[in-house]
C-alpha cells in the first residue's frame, strides 16, 4: 500500500533554514559564496532540479546578499517554472548566450555585490570544467571547495529529515517484504 500520505514535504522555509545555516559555515570556513551546479545539494537547499549538462547552470549563494543563477539564456522559462514553486521565487537570473562566458558572468556578478576578490566554494560534484573556467575567467577569486558548507549541512538531520528517512527505510523494507512474499 501506499505510504505517500505519510511523507511531508520538505517546506519552503525549511529550505531558506538551511540556505542561512549555509551562509553561518561560509562564514567559518571563510568562504564568501558557493556555487551549487545540478546536484542533489541544490536540490537539498532549493527543491531546484538543474540536471546535468555542459552548459554552466549554476546557483551563486553569497554569505552575504541574495543568490542569483547563472543559466543558458535558452533555460530561463523552465527554470522561472521551477523557481515558481522553490524558496528562490524571485532570485536574480544572469543569462548567457553561446557566444558569452558564464564563467565570466559568475565573476561579473559577485564583482557588482562587492566580491571582486574573494573564496568562492564550488559544490563537490561540479564537473571540474566549471571550476576551473571560473577559476580561469576571474583570476582575482579564489576557488575551494564548498565540501565543508555542504556537507556541514547535510550530514547532522533535523527531526523533519530523519522522519523521512525513517519512513523511506519502512518504504524499502515492504517492498522486500513483499517480494519475498512472491517468490
Amino acid at each position: 500500500t501506499s505510504m505517500r500520505e505519510q511523507a511531508r514535504p520538505i517546506t519552503h522555509a525549511e529550505r531558506l533554514a538551511r540556505l542561512e545555516k549555509a551562509r553561518r559555515l561560509m562564514a567559518t570556513s571563510k568562504s564568501d559564496a558557493i556555487l551549487l551546479t545540478g546536484s542533489t545539494s541544490l536540490t537539498y537547499f532549493t527543491g531546484l532540479r538543474f540536471g546535468n549538462s555542459e552548459r554552466l547552470m549554476a546557483l551563486v549563494v553569497p554569505a552575504k546578499g541574495d543568490p542569483f543563477v547563472v543559466c543558458p539564456a535558452f533555460e530561463v522559462d523552465r527554470l522561472n517554472e521551477q523557481l515558481r514553486q522553490s524558496p528562490l521565487q524571485k532570485v536574480d537570473i544572469r543569462a548567457w548566450h553561446e557566444d558569452e562566458s558564464p564563467f565570466q558572468r559568475v565573476g561579473q556578478t559577485l564583482r557588482e555585490r562587492g566580491l571582486a576578490t574573494g573564496r568562492i566554494g564550488i559544490e563537490e560534484t561540479a564537473k571540474f570544467v566549471f571550476a576551473d573556467g571560473i577559476a580561469k575567467a576571474n583570476p582575482s577569486l579564489t576557488v575551494v571547495s564548498a565540501t565543508p558548507v555542504t556537507a556541514g549541512c547535510r550530514m547532522i538531520k533535523d527531526a523533519h529529515e530523519l522522519e523521512l528517512v525513517r519512513l523511506a527505510c519502512r518504504a524499502t523494507l515492504a517492498c522486500y517484504k513483499a517480494l519475498h512474499g512472491a517468490l
